[in-house]
């Protein structure tokens, strides 16, 4: 049986440390709590833990002081930091001390499993790099062999690589690959979602401000190119930024340096660029909606992920490995694939790639019975049934694209157009929609209610009623 993952949650709000125990107490991992420094400190002298979460404020001390020691004192423990809700200079702070990665109050349940998820393969991959690599970058198919040989060369260098693919395949991953694999794996690796930045806070956010700058700038606060400095800078769903953001961006890539918002001098930064969106890079700079000079700066080598469809072969050796972890973590028997669910999975079209086969392969193991999974198990959406040939197939002259799992209307027979098929048809559209919109949100649930035009509470009625986990 594999060892039990182990978590120290520090907080002093007994609800928050309830809750956080209880998350991740149903991904598997034996949760230890303190309520202060101190008492954080004794429980670290005794015990190993492979996670630590921590707020910011203490009764007896600081959380950032606590991220620093464990940085010094126990470098194979990830820590994260939990800030107030917009305190973006806290974050910041907690980057440079030594944390991986920090969430905001109020917690968003899906962001801390991210976030946990992230944590211990961090974990894996200071124990051991390669193994940690091979088992996420898995494949034999020759587009992944051919992926991994062009990370082990370009993480040498210092060139600015654009990391091209759908949601879901892994461009994140293949970024913190090429930054641990490169001469900057000691220096911090700093993710930003382009996408989750308003426009009139993308500047400061970026380079920083200084005290007095504009209203409610109470202090100085350093950005994230600061944050970055001596190490990467991933710049993720980089197709989101504003043109006026743009010119500001490719500046301070040219340069190296950055001018916070309301200085007078620059500030010199040593930061390797990475990007990635799921958009046609290309296309949108056709378009005009991103600038040819900032594209050709950003896309000095550029990296194509795979999406799963275009290596099935993959992926029986890669459900396994999955599943292997799933279960390691849970400290239960690893399950095996049936026949019959190994069939649906290669039927099916995973518009959400890798991580939608996980969330797939999870949901299953948490509620199947028995050591086998079946086709049933997987609770596969109705229409992803179809092979990956006819889901993809071109649309004719004036048609548009459909999305991933949609019905096409062309396929539609006036039989089918009667009462009686109309209600589920629409079903199925807005179905399709729905998880489209879960997946390039993230699975977040507030930012999909807001892309999709519908209220929170209304999203979770949809959800409800389509059966949607």
């Amino acid at each position: 049986m594999a060892e039990t993952r182990s978590a120290l949650v520090v907080d002093d709000e007994r609800d928050i440390r309830e809750l956080l125990v209880m998350t991740l107490g149903r991904m598997g991992l034996r949760c230890d709590t303190a309520s202060g420094l101190n008492e954080a400190r004794s429980q670290l002298l005794r015990n190993r833990y492979d996670l630590c979460l921590t707020d910011m404020r203490l009764p007896d001390g600081s959380g950032m002081d606590l991220v620093a020691e464990i940085s010094q004192k126990y470098p194979n423990t990830p820590v994260a930091m939990i800030t107030a809700f917009g305190n973006v200079e806290a974050a910041v702070e907690a980057l440079k001390a030594g944390a991986f990665d920090f969430v905001a109050k109020p917690v968003d349940l899906s962001v801390l499993r991210d976030l946990v998820r992230h944590a211990l393969e961090l974990h894996e991959t200071r124990r051991s790099a390669s193994e940690a690599v091979g088992s996420r970058l898995y494949g034999e198919s020759p587009a992944m062999i051919k992926l991994r040989q062009t990370i082990g060369k370009v993480a040498r260098s210092q060139a600015p690589v654009y990391i091209a693919g759908e949601s879901g395949v892994g461009k994140e991953l293949v970024a913190r690959t090429i930054h641990s694999e490169g001469g900057r794996a000691d220096g911090p690796f700093v993710p930003v979602n382009c996408g989750a930045i308003p426009a009139e806070l993308m500047e400061s956010e970026f380079f920083g401000h200084k005290k007095g700058s504009f209203t409610g700038a109470h202090a100085d606060k350093p950005g994230l190119f600061q944050a970055a400095d001596g190490g990467t800078l991933f710049l993720d769903e980089v197709a989101e930024l504003p043109l006026a953001m743009q010119v500001k961006l490719l500046r301070a890539i040219q340069e190296k340096s950055i001018r916070p918002v309301g200085a007078q001098a620059e500030v010199t930064v040593d930061v390797r660029i990475l990007s990635a969106t799921h958009k046609d890079l290309a296309a949108l700079v056709a378009e005009g909606r991103f600038r040819q000079d900032l594209y050709y700066r950003i896309n000095v080598i550029e990296l194509r992920v795979p999406p799963l469809r275009e290596r099935l072969d993959d992926l029986p050796g890669l459900a396994a490995k999955i599943l292997h972890r799933l279960a390691g973590n849970q400290g239960r028997p690893v399950p095996r694939l049936g026949d019959d669910a190994l069939e649906a999975l290669r039927a099916y079209n995973f518009p959400g790639n890798v991580r939608e086969l996980e969330n797939i392969l999870e949901r299953a193991l948490a509620l199947a019975e028995g050591e086998t999974l079946s086709a049933s198990d997987l609770r596969l959406p109705r229409l992803a049934t179809q092979t990956a040939p006819a889901a993809t197939a071109a649309p004719s002259a004036g048609q548009p694209p459909q999305p991933a799992g949609a019905v096409d209307p062309r396929t539609i027979s006036p039989r089918d157009t009667a009462t009686s098929a109309l209600p589920s048809y629409i079903e199925e559209i807005e179905r399709a929609a729905i998880q489209q919109a879960l997946q390039e949100n993230r699975y977040n649930k507030t930012r999909t209610a807001a892309a999709l035009g519908i209220t929170f509470r209304a999203l979770r009625y949809k959800l409800k009623k389509l059966g949607i986990d």
